[in-house]
């Protein structure tokens, strides 16, 4: 590996890959934070099937200036991943642009990396690529007990984002027991050899440096072109069920806006154990007058969790949910809807729609796909 300062006039584009739930935008926000406080310009550039997108809201709540590609994943929007980044250069030109692409897609070396530097080589400086693994998933799909809770194809997606990464962090080190790192660290390895690890917690910082200069190193990153089965890509991807849903809540009295967003994520968690569904990432976000408070849910065997608690009461706030479970997306709408009235029933909230998509992925077409590397 070697390290040299930015080009001048090149955007640092920095890419953060990983599973649904695995972290990334808890990582992004953290290293964003880091940029801003060096002095840089930096956007972030959100992705997603769809629009309403819990990580856009959250981020922009933080201060962070981001773009949003909604419809479809980097690869096969890959103009409009372009387009975005001019956007945000026409006001104020960033250093850095923090990517997190959508948590379901991978093939991401062959169908952004490269033709980044092949065909912008004049305006992007483009970092190594890294993959965060999520730990709840991670340990029971590289042990194949039982690929995660997914069916193979499922878990193909998942292993073919860690073989493309120019390196793999483990992280939520903080609520893994050190004898679990090492193991997640051991098959990381037998199945990547030579591919660096790094451990790390987003929440608390921990191991951060050592990923901020990773990231800052320069040298023989973007390479790992993958060898890709699209057809088993595709089923895998479509297995989940996909829902955004945007909401008011409205109430006479004040009500407890974090125990309103624990109350959907709660009854979500009841229903879908029911229903034998596995969760790949459940999370919803409040927001009101400068106050917000995220709640999610990583995987079938974790509890739910309020990540950023709001601390506030109010008598209207705006709740997006999103939902990517291994089940119907009609019947995921359903549980959804029936989670939120209930929730909203037990705190005598009135719930306004606004606006609900559910739907499964379609297959992926990337834009442009460079089977050699520069």
């Amino acid at each position: 590996m070697s390290s040299s300062a930015k080009e001048p006039g090149l955007i640092r584009f920095v890419m953060i890959g990983g599973f649904l739930g695995a972290g990334k935008t808890t990582t992004i926000g953290r290293l964003a934070q880091h940029y801003r406080e060096q002095g840089l310009n930096v956007g972030i550039v959100t992705n997603d099937q769809a629009t309403d997108l819990v990580d856009t809201q959250l981020l922009r709540s933080q201060g962070f200036r981001v773009g949003e590609v909604a419809g479809a994943c980097f690869c096969c929007n890959f103009n409009e991943l372009t387009g975005t980044v001019e956007k945000l250069s026409a006001h104020d030109r960033p250093d850095v642009v923090i990517a997190e692409p959508v948590g379901s897609c991978t093939d991401l070396v062959a169908t952004v990396v490269q033709p980044l530097v092949q065909m912008f080589d004049a305006h992007f400086d483009v970092a190594p690529y890294g993959v965060i693994l999520k730990p709840s998933h991670g340990l029971r799909i590289l042990q194949g007990d039982d690929n995660g809770g997914f069916s193979p194809k499922a878990a193909y997606i998942f292993k073919k984002q860690l073989e493309e990464a120019d390196f793999v962090i483990i992280n939520r080190i903080d609520e893994l027991e050190a004898e679990k790192v090492e193991t997640l660290a051991g098959l990381i390895s037998g199945e990547f050899p030579g591919t660096p690890i790094l451990r790390t917690s987003a929440k608390t910082g921990a191991g951060f440096d050592a990923l901020v200069e990773l990231i800052d190193q320069r040298g023989e990153f973007g390479k790992k072109i993958l060898e890709i089965d699209y057809d088993v890509y595709a089923e895998g991807e479509a297995e989940l069920g996909w829902l955004n849903s945007s909401l008011k809540a409205t109430a006479e009295q004040a009500f407890d806006l974090d125990a309103f967003l624990m109350a959907i994520m709660s009854g979500l968690q009841e229903t879908l154990a029911k229903s034998g569904a596995e969760t790949a990432h459940l999370k919803v976000i409040g927001l009101w007058e400068g106050f917000y408070g995220v709640a999610n849910m990583i995987s079938s065997d974790t509890e739910p969790l309020l990540s950023l608690p709001s601390n506030c009461q109010a008598k209207e706030a705006d709740v997006v949910v999103n939902a990517r479970v291994g089940i119907a997306p009609d019947e995921l709408r359903r549980q959804v809807d029936a989670a939120i009235e209930a929730a909203a029933k037990s705190l005598g909230v009135f719930v306004q729609r606004q606006q609900t998509q559910y739907f499964r992925p379609g297959r992926p077409v990337p834009t442009h796909r460079f089977s050699d590397a520069k």
